[in-house]
């Protein structure tokens, strides 16, 4: 096996950081497989007190997503956005954004950084000292519309135990697709552009 010469960073030689650049690739390559993996251990993790396992409410988000004719963005940001409930349940919405951001549409991104505050409407008057009302400092914002019809046509809905939702190896081909994509690449981020979701009406 390949490895460099040094044994702290700032004694790595040209040749050293080249090796790992070119090695590098390979493992970013990788990124599709090991999402891919984490949904699917998410398979094995019922949502505590809720119907369905964590897995099953990405795939009922993402399989909604599909069926109104979201596109590739809005899809992965309805299967991934609690990609990060496993290992950061108090912020998982900023850890799934940070996953996504560097492949994906800005207004999307956005919308699954912040929709667990979006999501709150629903539930925080349950608990005291919650604000259900706690996305209205977003109100106004461009994307503040997207994240409120994400959160109630895709995630909100989306704890049905009798739910028809496609499986994890339809979606894919769609993650491979999606993470095959150039990082930061300007067509891809769109930075500014709210496009907002499928228009219903339009749905046939």
């Amino acid at each position: 096996m390949e490895t460099v010469s040094f044994t702290q960073m700032k004694d790595g030689t040209r040749e050293d950081y080249l090796l790992i650049r070119r090695l590098e690739r390979g493992y970013f390559a990788g990124t599709p497989r090991r999402v891919l993996a984490e949904l699917a251990l998410q398979g094995q993790e019922t949502i505590e007190g809720y119907q369905i396992t964590r897995l099953e409410h990405a795939l009922q988000s993402a399989t909604r997503a599909k069926r109104e004719g979201a596109d590739l963005d809005w899809i992965m940001a309805a299967l991934l956005h609690d990609i990060g409930d496993g290992l950061a349940p108090q912020n998982h919405d900023q850890m799934a954004a940070s996953i996504l951001r560097p492949f994906m549409r800005e207004e999307c991104s956005w919308v699954v950084e912040n929709h667990g505050i979006f999501q709150m409407v629903y539930y925080a008057q349950h608990y005291e000292g919650w604000n259900q009302f706690a996305r209205e400092r977003f109100r106004g914002y461009k994307y503040f519309d997207s994240a409120v019809e994400f959160c109630e046509r895709w995630d909100q809905s989306s704890f049905d135990p009798e739910y028809n939702s496609e499986s994890l190896l339809h979606f894919a081909p769609m993650v491979e697709e999606f993470f095959s994509r150039k990082p930061y690449t300007p067509e891809f981020i769109r930075s500014g552009e709210a496009l907002g979701l499928p228009v219903l009406d339009a749905i046939s």
